[in-house]
């Protein structure tokens, strides 16, 4: 069975139910190594020496947890009375994953104390995890270790602590910020995404977690990355609430020479809305996590680029310099915009980046892939840098993360909340784009001077009007494509050469 988004999230959910029981006594509790003196600086040590070695792929765990089904996964969980730092005051409490199906190779995890600068190896137990009568009998040996980590936090009540964030599985990890469901992951580092040759996929071997002090707001969560062209460092200091805030610090230790490279990707869905809902058979208006890409470029501007679903794989490059922050966005927030009780894709966090420092020249890159089903991610964005990632030296960047309903960006401008494309009555094809009510609107709508445009085919002019739906306008405007080819669209809202919107950009492909 190929790994899906659908199963990993459903995975995490039912572990998070099902570890939640009622409070036994005689609870092994979590077993430590010798402690061992611990700097950050450490693993950056790790990773340089590393990368100056041959990779060597992980061991993986025994057959038997390999080739468990999933159903046979679902049936052993962590006990949540076992979690680390339970019985401190600590703010913090951290759970791990077991092994097996689509987790063969097993990690490392330490716990930090960072007050004696030592860090003590978190030693895998069995005894740690409930299971079903279900479960068959499996194989112990020195092979086995966690597949993946989990931290809680008293997200709404004090004493209550919830889950807000997971890192299992490659180098991917996702967040939440207080009542979102997850959605959208981000990945330690995407490697030639989309490309000819495949892609490769990092992994995080190793983990060391700081012990939070009481009061203290974030967690700092220090990871080894390995595979066959690179190794890294990475820092995470994470603060949730209602938005979830991850800085990141990272250096990466190239093998070889890294062209086709993605910092601060992120990884989402996008099956279906108004744009495409036509070839969908379904009893819900939109299904996805994301609805479009936004970016702040080097030069202030602010675009949205409506997600899409296409026929064949697309890759849209922003070609820019110093870009000042971007991200996957759900900008439908409505439960009417899905009406879908069960996956709750309104209550799905968005993913915005700031870079840390100027990343110099780039793309922020979107690749969209055809997808039929809900449970494939189809969607990735990360900015490329435009030199390669030379070999031999080090790679430091750093930037944040917010996971959270909207982006947080100044709103001094109007912005997108929807697009909606198709045919006239004479057969022409309409795009009708709203945005959100906002002061920089004017009252005389005739004083904004509308910009639309395209690179091929003609683009009339737009007609601007209030909506008395959402309380903005909507621009609508024709375009005729020219036969068999994509068309790339562009809009904007103006007065006195000031731009009072963000940019609407859209690829219209042939169906």
């Amino acid at each position: 069975m190929a790994l899906t988004r659908r199963h990993m999230l459903a995975l995490g959910a039912a572990f998070a139910a099902a570890s939640h029981g009622a409070a036994a006594e005689n609870e092994p509790g979590i077993k430590f190594g010798a402690p061992t003196g611990f700097q950050p600086s450490d693993v950056l040590d790790k990773a340089r020496d590393l990368a100056g070695r041959r990779y060597k792929a992980p061991v993986q765990v025994p057959k038997a947890w390999r080739e468990l089904t999933y159903d046979q996964y679902r049936k052993i969980w962590f006990d949540t009375r076992n979690a680390l730092w339970r019985n401190t005051t600590s703010p913090a409490r951290v759970e791990f994953f077991a092994p097996g199906l689509y987790f063969p190779a097993p990690i490392k995890v330490h716990a930090v104390d960072p007050i004696q600068a030592q860090a003590r190896p978190v030693m895998f137990d069995l005894a740690l995890f409930d299971s079903t009568d279900k479960l068959p009998d499996l194989p112990v040996d020195d092979t086995l270790g966690y597949s993946g980590i989990r931290l809680h936090g008293e997200l709404e009540t004090s004493g209550v602590f919830q889950e807000y964030a997971v890192f299992q599985g490659a180098s991917y990890f996702r967040a939440i910020g207080t009542g979102q469901i997850y959605g959208i992951s981000a990945r330690g580092l995407a490697l030639n995404t989309a490309a000819a040759q495949g892609e490769e996929f990092p992994e995080f071997r190793e983990f060391w977690i700081e012990q939070p002090h009481d009061g203290q707001r974030d967690v700092v969560v220090h990871a080894l990355l390995d595979s066959p062209s690179v190794t890294g460092a990475y820092e995470f200091r994470i603060a949730h609430g209602e938005v979830t805030e991850m800085t990141v610090a990272v250096t990466l230790f190239p093998r070889k020479a890294l062209d086709n490279v993605g910092l601060a990707a992120g990884t989402s869905m996008f099956m279906y809305d108004q744009t495409n809902r036509a070839g969908f058979e379904d009893f819900r208006p939109a299904v996805h996590d994301s609805d479009g890409l936004l970016a702040i470029n080097g030069k202030g501007e602010q675009l949205w680029r409506p997600l899409a679903n296409p026929k064949e794989l697309q890759i849209s490059s922003f070609v820019d310099e110093n870009p000042r922050g971007f991200g996957l966005m759900q900008r439908a927030r409505a439960f009417s915009d899905f009406a879908d009780l069960s996956a709750k894709y309104h209550r799905r966090p968005g993913l915005w980046v700031e870079p840390g420092e100027d990343w110099g020249k780039g793309a922020v890159t979107l690749i969209e892939i055809p997808t039929d089903k809900e449970i494939y991610d189809n969607i990735v964005a990360y900015w490329r840098p435009r030199e390669p990632l030379e070999a031999g030296r080090s790679h430091k960047f750093t930037y944040k993360l917010s996971w959270c309903a909207e982006a947080p960006i100044r709103r001094d401008r109007t912005h997108v909340i929807n697009t909606h494309m198709g045919r006239s009555f004479s057969g022409r094809r309409i795009a009708a784009v709203d945005f959100a009510p906002h002061p920089a609107i004017p009252e005389d709508l005739s004083t904004i001077v509308l910009h639309t445009s395209g690179n091929r085919g003609s683009v009339s002019d737009g007609i601007l009007q209030r909506n008395p739906e959402t309380g903005g306008v909507r621009l609508d405007f024709g375009f005729d494509p020219v036969e068999g080819r994509s068309q790339e669209l562009r809009a904007q809202l103006m007065v006195d050469s000031r731009s009072i919107s963000e940019v609407w950009l859209y690829r219209w492909t042939p169906s």
